[in-house]
């Protein structure tokens, strides 16, 4: 019943192939330490991060290019939103449905 089931594990890069060298962010980072007589024993626990989003593969390539302009986006949004806001609340079409009366409301509401 059951069993001779087989897992199998998928292969594992040999961790000598994650290179600070090979990103040049770690480099950078490795080279201002270094000015200050630091050292990152642990930068090599990082290079997979920048292996993952490398710019020549199509999901790299969509995470440079959305991740580039996403916060200015979000920020024209939101202004664009308060604008549109204030517009309309300034020029009386705020707060209820400006048909006649002061409380905002048709006849017979």
């Amino acid at each position: 019943m059951g069993g001779h089931h087989h897992v199998h594990v998928p292969k594992l890069p040999d961790y000598r192939s994650y290179k600070v060298e090979d990103i040049p962010q770690l480099v950078k980072n490795k080279e201002n330490l270094a000015k200050l007589g630091l050292k990152d024993p642990w930068a090599r626990n990082e290079v997979w991060r920048f292996a993952f989003l490398n710019r020549n593969t199509t999901w790299g390539i969509f995470c440079d290019t959305a991740g580039r302009g996403f916060k200015t986006g979000w920020a024209l949004g939101a202004l664009t939103a308060l604008g549109g806001y204030l517009w309309d609340r300034h020029n009386g079409h705020g707060h209820g449905h400006g048909h006649g009366d002061d409380s905002g409301h048709g006849h017979g509401h």
